[in-house]
């Protein structure tokens, strides 16, 4: 790659005839999903690095069928570590369920769309069924259920599913208690479904154009989900959830490990950039800064190998590329 300035600022197009450049390839980890392992002919859960102790805990969580409840500074690679023991596992793809401080177990679980259904039924036709997408489906209250990724992962299979539980310390307060009843059980009620004089019923699942028949309105894991739940540290839980969890605080990152990381994603970084560029981000993690390994990455993707010659232009890009997160 070089470094090749596609905007120049001017605001004049192209002029007639002129070629358009072509904008480069991005970097492998961000290339649209399923294109990454086209493009690098390898899954990008293999560049993941795990750090020393996390491969136990993986294992302890995975032996004692409890959830995996990672801690660390964001950007340390907690999200990555599910990826990683879902393609090793074989348990393929990856449910997410991304918290934010609206999030609510019942969202997680299942949606039922009463508005939409009730609009279907107002566009009743003649006979007596809904029309929907050109066919007649009857009052088929399937159509409007909807499995949330937690629900998805507690559907009955031959293997468990992976689910990533991300940034639960955004959470309301009420919500990781409110898990510990569906962890336990490993089964909920969709009372929309149980009511219903049909007792099975195809709904849709968080997985694209999944579908599963639910009996009585009642779903069952026959194996429990792998799950892995992540914090940045920003608030405590209460003690009846962790004893139900296998906790792992990330380490903090050491120059090895650094390297390692990014050798895995960038190749080979045997160059003096590179390594002023770790140096750099290690000793702004040591000062208590906030930056995050994509960060790194990024810095060393653009600047590594003399891309950039200019060195002024060189050092404002670094600065911008590792410029702190706001918070410590």
């Amino acid at each position: 790659m070089s470094w090749t300035p596609y905007y120049r600022g001017t605001g004049v197009p192209p002029k007639d005839g002129a070629q358009v450049p072509k904008l480069p390839a991005p970097p492998p980890w961000r290339a649209p999903a399923g294109q990454q392992e086209a493009d690098s002919g390898k899954d990008p859960a293999t560049t993941y690095r795990p750090i020393p102790g996390l491969v136990d805990a993986v294992n302890a969580a995975l032996h004692l069928r409890r959830p995996l409840l990672l801690t660390g500074r964001a950007g340390s690679g907690k999200s990555t570590v599910i990826r990683q023991i879902a393609v090793e596992l074989g348990l393929g793809q990856v449910l997410h369920w991304h918290i934010t401080s609206r999030s609510t177990l019942a969202d997680a679980l299942y949606r039922y769309d009463a508005l939409g259904r009730i609009h279907a039924h107002n566009l009743r036709t003649v006979d007596g069924n809904i029309r929907t997408n050109g066919k007649d489906h009857g009052d088929d209250i399937g159509e409007f259920v909807q499995l949330g990724p937690l629900g998805t992962a507690l559907l009955p299979g031959d293997r468990p599913r992976a689910l990533l539980i991300d940034e639960i310390d955004k959470s309301d307060l009420d919500l990781p208690s409110d898990l510990l009843d569906v962890l336990e059980r490993g089964g909920f009620e969709i009372p929309e479904l149980a009511r219903h004089h049909k007792a099975e019923i195809a709904a849709r699942t968080a997985d694209k154009e999944g579908t599963h028949v639910i009996k009585r309105g009642w779903i069952q894991c026959t194996e429990f989900p792998v799950i892995v739940l992540t914090s940045n540290g920003e608030r405590d839980f209460p003690a009846p959830f962790l004893r139900r969890c296998i906790r792992f605080d990330m380490p903090a990152l050491s120059e090895e490990t650094l390297t390692d990381i990014v050798t895995a994603h960038v190749g080979d970084i045997e160059d003096s950039i590179t390594a002023a560029l770790v140096t750099d981000f290690l000793r702004k993690l040591n000062a208590g800064e906030y930056v995050a390994i994509d960060q790194l990455l990024n810095a060393v993707y653009l600047l590594r190998g003399g891309h950039v010659a200019d060195p002024v232009q060189q050092q404002s890009l670094k600065n911008m590329l590792l410029q702190g997160l706001g918070r410590g």
